[in-house]
């Protein structure tokens, strides 16, 4: 239930990572207790920073965050950090908490049913699949029951059954939510406000309502700015051709050109700096290899696991040119696994040419060396390309100059994606293998992704949690290893 009671303000608060990178520029909102919230921004807008100075993990340049006495926060990353991918389930759980909880077993049992997964305690967090380790990052954060919960794209990894138990238990807290997702249909079931972070004018606009009718309203106050600086342009333009034109005439001429100029300075004051429209990536192609052998894998088995245990099953499968797998099954169930064993050619019952190139997509961006700028890992592979047109290509992937200078492991998750997929176009693969690769892209991305994997040549194994996207996508066979 929302009171009154501020339980969260930004007061003129400034941040950047380092002087040419500066993200937030006086921001000033507040949220009240008990109030549900979607905090709104493009790729790479700084809306995970807001998490972080809201956790106090980050501090202010300058301004103040400020939230209760003895508030707890609790907060969903969106990937476990690596250093605590060797605790158990149960130790993972345990240092959420500053103190030792007694009934910690039941309440996990209960809180993993939330996120719809099974997860024996004792299990090492290393051995689950990505998707299973992004239900449990999110049910930590929910087991706390905190003041205020801060869920960074929860609905990654989460199929229909697994968005519906989230929704439920989000519309029954009664405490304060603020969620980051491109999920719209998911925002609308719980959300009565939104906090938009502006890239261009690094401030938040704060929305109460509605998630659609807030889009809409923003939508319309972008076109009623548009509007009225089009009619203040024009007005401009105009005056300014009377103002020259009496300026040349000289004598008192002079002094009405004069006065002309303070008015068009008054006019020029009254356009409104309109927001720039997210920007979407180009159009793009992935070339593939030439001279393909047919077919380009196949697939004699598969290890599928069931109950924890790994069971060998016969199958059939030969993907050719032009030929698109898609893999599917619930979450455990070994697609990652299976993935990896392909791309790494370690996969039993699997033949795959050894001179065919594999460009691999994974959920977790561990094929890209986090220590390396963005330029380094894609001009590793420009062997065409001189720097002018490498440069040319990662703009159309929204790489700028300031992202290419950055090192992969201190991008966004949405921009380690566009590089992912910026560089398996330099790759020219062969064979395209392809996890979860909607994960953290901004849904306006999304069609466009999926025209290129649409159009691909070569051969493809994808995985995909996003009916609506694989439609977009020329499927020829489908091996779902839950019915094996």
């Amino acid at each position: 239930m929302i009171t009154n009671e501020v339980i969260l303000r930004f007061n003129e608060v400034s941040f950047e990572y380092g002087a040419k990178k500066p993200i937030l520029d006086a921001v000033e909102f507040s949220v009240r207790r008990g109030s549900k919230i979607t905090l709104m921004g493009q790729n790479g807008a700084g809306k995970s920073t807001i998490f972080r100075l809201i956790t106090g993990d980050l501090e202010p340049e300058s301004g103040t965050v400020t939230h209760g006495t003895d508030l707890t926060i609790a907060l969903s990353k969106q990937v476990i950090p690596r250093g605590e991918l060797d605790m158990t389930v149960k130790e993972f759980f345990e240092s959420a908490f500053a103190k030792k909880v007694y009934d910690i077993e039941p309440r996990i049992k209960k809180i993993l049913d939330v996120v719809n997964v099974q997860a024996p305690l004792d299990r090492p967090l290393k051995t689950f699949s990505g998707g299973q380790q992004a239900r449990i990052l999110l049910a930590q954060a929910l087991i706390q029951d905190s003041d205020i919960l801060l869920l960074d794209e929860p609905t990654n990894n989460l199929d229909k059954e697994g968005i519906a138990h989230l929704t439920k238990f989000l519309i029954d807290y009664e405490k304060t939510v603020i969620v980051i997702s491109h999920d719209a249909d998911f925002l609308n079931s719980f959300t009565q406000g939104v906090l938009y972070l502006d890239i261009f004018t690094r401030k938040i606009e704060q929305y109460t309502g509605n998630y659609f009718s807030l889009i809409e309203e923003i939508q319309n106050r972008l076109e009623r700015e548009r509007m009225k600086n089009a009619r203040l342009e024009k007005e401009i333009e105009h005056r300014k051709e009377q103002a020259n034109f009496f300026a040349q005439k000289g004598g008192h001429m002079r002094d009405v050109a004069k006065k002309m100029n303070k008015n068009i300075s008054k006019l020029e004051e009254e356009i409104v700096e309109t927001r720039q429209e997210d920007k979407t990536i180009r159009q793009f192609f992935i070339p593939c290899q030439e001279e393909l052998p047919t077919p380009v894998l196949t697939l004699k088995q598969v290890s599928v696991i069931k109950n924890h245990k790994a069971t060998i099953k016969k199958v059939n499968i030969a993907v050719r040119k032009k030929e698109h797998l898609l893999l599917s099954g619930p979450n455990g169930i070994g697609k990652t696994t299976l993935l990896e064993a392909l791309a790494k050619r370690h996969a039993k019952g699997e033949e795959i040419a050894s001179d065919i190139r594999i460009g691999y997509y994974r959920q977790d961006f561990s094929t890209l060396d986090f220590e390396k700028t963005a330029y380094e890992t894609l001009n590793e592979f420009s062997t065409t390309m001189n720097e002018e047109q490498l440069r040319s290509h990662a703009a159309g992937f929204l790489l700028t100059t300031e992202i290419l200078k950055t090192k992969v492991g201190a991008l966004s998750e949405g921009q380690k994606g566009l590089v992912a997929f910026a560089r398996l176009v330099l790759e020219r693969p062969g064979l395209l293998i392809l996890d979860e690769p909607t994960n953290h892209i901004n849904f306006r991305h999304i069609p466009i992704i999926a025209k290129a994997l649409d159009r691909f040549e070569g051969a493809m194994i994808l995985v995909s949690h996003v009916p609506d996207f694989v439609k977009k996508i020329k499927i020829d066979h489908v091996l779902d290893l839950g019915a094996l």
